[in-house]
């Protein structure tokens, strides 16, 4: 069985070598549970699909974060997203993340749109912070929004400078062009011009969004493993308390620390933790 939680259970009988892993994309991941792992692009780490999908799905998308700080590292060309479609990581016959996935034996595009996580590492004067996060921890309005409101926000600026202000039907067609990071991300290549430009965004978290801050989210102890998942409804714990269950078992679910957090933006998360 694969599944975010099967991961998670794979992560705790590991746990101990997160203190000794100098970088966390050397951690010793169970590759039974993996269809690719890759380096310096998304995903970092990729679950193979279960043919039966009655409760769990698997094919979760994971990308490492890893920081000497309790600052969440930068989040280089793609912005944190709860859920990801399949045909926009893959790109091209020849995609090395397509080749892995497939020798694994999955049907990639039987599942097009995959939940996203974030495993996050932060180590601060000899302690050390684990969280496996669900994406919209980061993604608390949608992306198309949130791009083309910091491009509204430079526009205004600029307006502002030359005492003009920004009317709706330029809004509007702004954020048609920015709204999707695929419009402007492309490389362009400008006539008589030497060189190509091409625009990458940096995502930069703020504390709100920090699970690694004390202050903010002084529940996630130094020294613990946690698990991280959205849970802003009855139906929805009992759903996450069934699955950990059955993944987890009677002696280590009743081992791990059980509780809620509340985002700042984005609703309530379960957490499941465990002293490293």
């Amino acid at each position: 069985m694969y599944s975010i939680f099967h991961f998670f259970k794979s992560l705790i009988e590991k746990k101990s070598k997160f203190r000794n892993t100098t970088k966390l994309e050397n951690f010793p991941f169970d590759s039974n549970l993996l269809s690719c792992k890759n380096k310096g692009i998304f995903p970092d780490i990729a679950l193979r699909l279960n043919k039966k999908r009655e409760l769990f799905t698997g094919g979760e998308l994971i990308e490492l974060k890893d920081s000497v700080s309790y600052t969440i590292s930068s989040f280089n060309s793609t912005i944190p997203t709860g859920k990801k479609a399949i045909n926009k990581i893959i790109s091209g016959e020849n995609s090395r993340i397509k080749y892995q996935m497939m020798s694994t034996g999955n049907n990639i595009y039987s599942l097009s749109i995959r939940d996203v996580y974030y495993l996050v590492r932060g180590r601060k004067k000899g302690k050390t912070k684990i969280c496996l996060v669900y994406g919209s921890f980061f993604e608390t309005i949608k992306v198309n929004e949130l791009i083309s409101q910091s491009f509204s926000q430079v526009l205004e600026e600029r307006l502002k400078e030359e005492g003009e202000e920004i009317t709706e039907n330029v809004r509007n067609i702004l954020h048609s062009i920015f709204s999707q990071q695929e419009n402007f991300s492309r490389v362009r290549n400008v006539e008589k011009a030497a060189v190509k430009l091409r625009f990458r965004i940096m995502t930069e978290i703020k504390a709100e969004g920090n699970i690694l801050n004390s202050i903010k989210y002084p529940e996630i102890a130094d020294d613990t493993l946690n698990f991280l998942l959205p849970c802003d409804s009855k139906k929805a714990e009992e759903t996450i308390l069934k699955k950990a269950g059955i993944s987890f078992g009677k002696e280590l679910l009743n081992s791990l620390k059980i509780f809620k957090i509340k985002h700042y933006f984005n609703g309530h998360f379960i957490v499941f933790q465990i002293k490293l």
